[in-house]
């Protein structure tokens, strides 16, 4: 650590520390908009000037030097920085307006107005008048793609969206052409850019350049309400921000969580708030004559009840979907429990993933941030970019540091990052052997929703301990999950009981009535009588004799586990729209009128006795950690995997969900997609 004063005030930091951090250190604001604590350092835009006691008559870039650089008096004294002298202040002024000899007055029809950098900056650190009378240069705005709305004039340079783009997202799309007056940020080709990551240029872009495009015009900052939530797109549970205007969900912004998301979320994340308005449930109906037909809930209870009395306890099953939170998925295991059935089941038929095996065996055991700690690394059957996009960026920033060999089994895909391919299949994981002490694992769904899925996860487990990915003070076996459910469900046992039938068996037609909990990605044949409980009339929907309206994530207060078994609570944004109700509540009713009264009469009371259960989904934003020994435990179940290649679990990243599939800016993008797709095929 080092000392050093800044006006005045002693602070000790790492010496890599710039004059910047240290400044803020010491509690002192220096305006800034090309730095940025996550992206490497341009020096662009001088607005963060400082003194420097004993350096050059002339103020310094604080952002671009460190404190290691600032030397003390030849008397021992500390060394020194001012950000508030005369010479200072006339240095930002200066800088300022510079900034603003080109800069438009669009503040009144700007969608950045009200969260400005340039405009708070101005404020604070600028003059109240310009020398300048010259016309203003204008530049051609540019189309990057659906997503990103550019208004180029407005652009200062900062260069945020190209470190962001080249060095967090791994494309090179965007860049800085021309010198002096006729610099700007461009795409090249002017084409759409293809990372789903891409919409975090937004947050960075400290002026209107860059702004949400299906945001556009829709609403000012001020008028919105801002409820702190987390995400269900993935398993990544990334911290966000909803932002509302009465009932409707404006938009979708992240929120800061070093642990998981840092500061980044996914395009899918931050864009799919339009589908939350579309194809909504938002009334009983139940299916006469085969055609569904709009019912009071009365009457959707009372054919439910008739089905249910006439079926035999064995014949009565419950499956949940991905974006089904613990509340819901214990209240309806409770009602399959008081029936006198053991059919539930959260996972895609053939999925080997079980509770009683432990939760070191389908936890992300190293953690997200535990990726930096890892030299090497091993992907079996999954693409972390579409699967979760948050997560892959992390280990592309573990990447970037250097020393960090990276293996792929299974589909041959742009990771972001380069990977050495060994194989298709199973076998290709023979031999492997990285060098470090500390190598990961990571086993996608791709490899586990397969017939010999038990097979690949104990070849997969048995790797692991192989190659000294599971010891004393680090565990890399890491399950990577795409559905924000299936942890929770497993930590609750939302899987077949004894004797109880797994997900393949009860839509092969092992069950008479089927309860559906929002799994809208497995087809369901006909002969079942099946209760559809969800928010859009999407596939369950469509296979359904009575459908339930249900409330979408931001619509209710939810418990959700990630895949590194980090507990989290979504909170209620706005309401369900029309006669929806929240889930639990709707399961909680319909068994008062089966006769089996389930014993709690709030979301209170019901949490009570979740965590009298499971103590630890009451522990919010921690991880119960798994152990090694379950791991062992798998590598022991032995079976041999078929040679067949593995097919990763997210084809479409843009459609892997109702909500998704409801949303007009996600369609666009996906055929964005599968256009480039079919473009590279050629």
């Amino acid at each position: 650590m080092t000392k050093i004063l800044v006006d005045d005030v002693e602070v000790d930091v790492p010496p890599h520390y710039t004059l910047l951090q240290a400044a803020e250190a010491a509690g002192m604001e220096v305006p800034r908009f090309c730095f940025h604590e996550r992206l490497s350092i341009a020096g662009n835009c001088r607005m963060c000037l400082v003194e420097v006691k004993g350096g050059p008559p002339k103020p310094q870039a604080s952002c671009a030097m460190n404190v290691r650089d600032v030397r003390g008096g030849p008397d021992g004294s500390l060394p020194q920085i001012f950000t508030k002298t005369p010479m200072v202040k006339k240095a930002r002024e200066g800088v300022m307006e510079f900034m603003l000899i080109n800069h438009p007055l669009d503040c009144p029809i700007c969608d950045q107005g009200g969260e400005c950098d340039l405009q708070d900056q101005a404020m604070a650190y600028g003059k109240d008048a310009s020398r300048y009378a010259e016309p203003k240069r204008a530049v051609e705005d540019k189309y990057i793609g659906p997503l990103v709305k550019t208004v180029m004039t407005r652009c200062i340079h900062c260069t945020r969206c190209v470190r962001f783009t080249t060095e967090v997202a791994g494309i090179t799309e965007l860049g800085l052409i021309g010198r002096g007056e006729d610099a700007e940020i461009t795409t090249y080709l002017e084409k759409a850019m293809t990372s789903e990551m891409q919409g975090n240029v937004v947050d960075l872009c400290p002026v209107g350049a860059l702004t949400s495009k299906p945001f556009a015009f829709n609403a000012r900052p001020w008028e919105l309400a801002k409820t702190e939530s987390i995400d269900v797109m993935d398993a990544v549970g990334s911290a966000i921000r909803v932002d509302t205007r009465g009932r409707e969900v404006m938009r979708i912004v992240a929120r800061t969580n070093d642990a998981v998301n840092e500061e980044w979320i996914s395009d899918k994340t931050r864009f799919i708030w339009d589908g939350l308005r579309s194809q909504r449930l938002d009334r009983p109906y139940v299916r006469v004559n085969g055609k569904l037909q709009p019912a009071t809930w009365a009457e959707a209870f009372a054919a439910i009840a008739a089905k249910v009395k006439a079926a035999q306890p064995g014949k009565i099953g419950a499956i949940a979907g991905q974006l089904a939170g613990v509340e819901e998925m214990y209240a309806l295991k409770a009602l399959l429990a008081s029936l006198g059935s053991a059919n539930t089941d959260a996972r895609y038929p053939g999925n080997p993933l079980n509770s009683k095996a432990g939760r070191g065996s389908y936890l992300f055991n190293a953690t997200i941030a535990g990726i930096e700690e890892a030299d090497s690394l091993i992907i079996i059957g999954a693409n972390p970019r579409k699967e979760a996009a948050v997560l892959n960026s992390r280990i592309r920033k573990r990447y970037l540091k250097g020393k960090f060999p990276i293996a792929l089994v299974g589909e041959n895909a742009n990771l972001s990052y380069p990977a050495t391919y060994l194989g298709a299949g199973p076998e290709s994981l023979a031999g492997y052997k990285p060098a470090g002490e500390k190598p990961m694992v990571i086993v996608g769904q791709g490899a586990l929703n397969r017939a010999d899925g038990a097979a690949v996860l104990a070849a997969a487990a048995k790797l692991a301990l192989e190659i000294g990915a599971v010891k004393d003070g680090w565990n890399g076996f890491c399950v990577l999950h795409n559905e924000a459910s299936l942890v929770g469900a497993l930590d609750i046992g939302f899987t077949p009981g004894e004797g109880g039938l797994d997900t393949g068996a009860m839509i092969g037609g092992g069950v008479e009535v089927l309860f559906n909990l929002g799994a809208d990605d497995i087809e369901i044949p006909a002969g079942s009588f099946v209760v559809y409980q969800g928010t859009h009339g999407d596939n369950g929907a469509h296979r359904a004799d009575v459908i339930l309206p249900g409330a979408a994530y931001t619509e209710k207060s939810a418990t959700y586990v990630n895949t590194e078994g980090r507990v989290q609570q979504t909170v209620r944004a706005a309401f369900p729209p029309g006669e929806a109700k929240d889930d639990w509540a709707i399961i909680r009713a319909l068994s008062d009128v089966l006769g089996k009264t389930l014993p709690f009469n709030s979301l209170g009371q019901l949490r009570a006795a979740l965590y009298a259960e499971f103590p630890h989904l009451a522990a919010l934003g921690t991880i119960k950690a798994g152990e090694a020994a379950d791991v062992e435990a798998l590598a022991k179940l032995g079976g041999v995997p078929d040679k067949a290649a593995f097919k990763n679990a997210v084809e479409a990243f843009h459609l892997t969900n109702p909500i998704a599939r409801a949303s007009k800016v996600m369609g666009e993008c996906a055929a964005i997609a599968s256009g480039a797709q079919a473009q590279a095929a050629e």
